[in-house]
């Protein structure tokens, strides 16, 4: 059977999550002028992060669909919303929500992905949960493809955070080492 692109009865629960998402996004009547990121940045941020995290969840062995739901969702506060204020937390409120009203996940599930969404923004923290630590990185190094300065507006004890997951993440993934990373990271270490 030929790929769906979206459409019909035969999505999956992810597919089905990633198309509430966007269509979210589509709908949105929170005008560019009051968003602290537009429609355009969030939909190719989610995407990206979406991307992202399959292949980070293949590489650690982490559940591929909650991985891909968690990454959908994870700025889902921001989505519909426009501001960043709290948005992890304000954001598993609203996929909690979400998650529970389809009746397609069980309580366990929604726990996981809504833990990630909650976490995704303690870069600093480091947990034993696989499923928020991928969306943590999958966020960091999405982001950082935009561009090596993107998160320098970061308080420097943070920003170390940051650009350990991104220089750990491509080493991880086989990518090229990114030289301006690394030296501001080593710039930030040393100013303990």
């Amino acid at each position: 059977m030929p790929y769906h692109h979206f459409t019909g009865d035969n999505l999956s629960r992810s597919e089905k999550v990633q198309l509430w998402v966007v269509n979210r996004l589509l709908a949105s009547q929170v005008p560019d002028g009051r968003r602290e990121s537009s429609v355009q940045w969030e939909l190719k941020h989610s995407s990206g992060v979406i991307q992202i995290a399959r292949l980070i969840a293949q590489k650690r062995g982490v559940d591929l669909e909650l991985a891909e739901i968690a990454a959908a969702m994870h700025d889902i506060h921001v989505i519909m919303e426009g501001g960043y204020t709290e948005h992890a937390a304000r954001g598993a409120i609203i996929a909690r929500r979400f998650l529970e009203e389809t009746g397609q996940f069980d309580k366990s599930e929604i726990r996981k992905i809504t833990a990630a969404i909650k976490n995704h923004s303690n870069k600093h923290e480091y947990s034993k949960d696989g499923l928020v630590e991928l969306v943590k990185d999958a966020d960091c190094l999405d982001c950082s493809l935009y561009g090596d300065g993107i998160y320098e507006d970061k308080p420097p004890e943070q920003l170390k955070h940051y650009y350990r997951r991104i220089v750990r993440v491509r080493e991880e993934l086989g990518l090229p080492r990114k030289k301006q990373i690394e030296e501001r990271l080593k710039a930030l270490e040393g100013t303990r």
